[in-house]
């Protein structure tokens, strides 16, 4: 029975359009070739890194992101980028009695950015903090002792196959994919969408289906 609902981040509660389009300004790239680049590096598989070797290769995004930094630049996430179902969903579920877990592939700063912007959630991790990424397994050891209930009690929902649903499932959770972004809409052409436990559109939909995934006739009764 489900009692814990662990989020991502990235286009799954944010859209990213913003945080991408900045870097493509802050690189001198047309917008337009930034996301192409994005969307073929995700179709080809490829780390999301791939576009910045393809603009300036041998850029050292480390270095790059301090250099914005100094001239002002801060990690954050504004209200506008939560997509508009998120926060919504976050709180209906929490009040449902479910713990709520944020957990991604993220900097440090993004713990901060998310409880600054008022996340309602019993733990925000990032992966930078943990020392691991997803899709390691040790991602997702580290997100079930951050949950304190056993794997199989969790669902991980997540806008990606190879980070978020595949190694989820591995760990003996749930995993609850939802198709959106660019991950989301190239990843449901994929054959192993189908091993998600479940595909949703939107976050408002989450509560029915965690219901539905544990048989409970009414999507307000959380597993004990």
């Amino acid at each position: 029975m489900i009692g814990a609902i662990v989020f991502d981040v990235g286009e799954t509660l944010i859209d990213e359009t913003r945080h991408w389009g900045e870097w493509a300004d802050w690189l001198g790239a047309p917008r337009l070739t930034f996301f192409a680049l994005l969307g073929a590096a995700i179709e080809r598989g490829e780390h999301h890194r791939a576009v910045f070797e393809h603009l300036r290769p041998g850029l050292d995004i480390e270095v790059e992101t301090q250099r914005r930094e100094a001239v002002g630049w801060t990690y954050r996430f504004e209200r506008e980028d939560f997509y508009p179902d998120a926060l919504p969903c976050l709180r209906r579920l929490r009040a449902a009695g479910y713990k709520i877990g944020i957990a991604g592939n993220q900097p440090r700063q993004a713990e901060a950015a998310l409880a600054a912007a008022g996340v309602a959630a019993d733990f925000i991790a990032s992966s930078a903090n943990w020392g691991v990424e997803k899709p390691s397994p040790g991602f997702f050891a580290r997100l079930a002792a951050a949950a304190k209930v056993p794997s199989g009690e969790i669902a991980y929902v997540g806008d990606r196959l190879d980070n978020d649903v595949l190694p989820a499932r591995e760990a003996g959770m749930a995993a609850i994919f939802i198709r959106r972004g660019p991950w989301g809409y190239i990843g449901a052409a994929s054959p192993e969408a189908r091993r998600a436990s479940a595909i949703v559109q939107s976050l408002d939909e989450l509560p029915d289906v965690l219901a539905a995934l544990q048989g409970h006739s009414s999507a307000e009764q959380p597993s004990g």
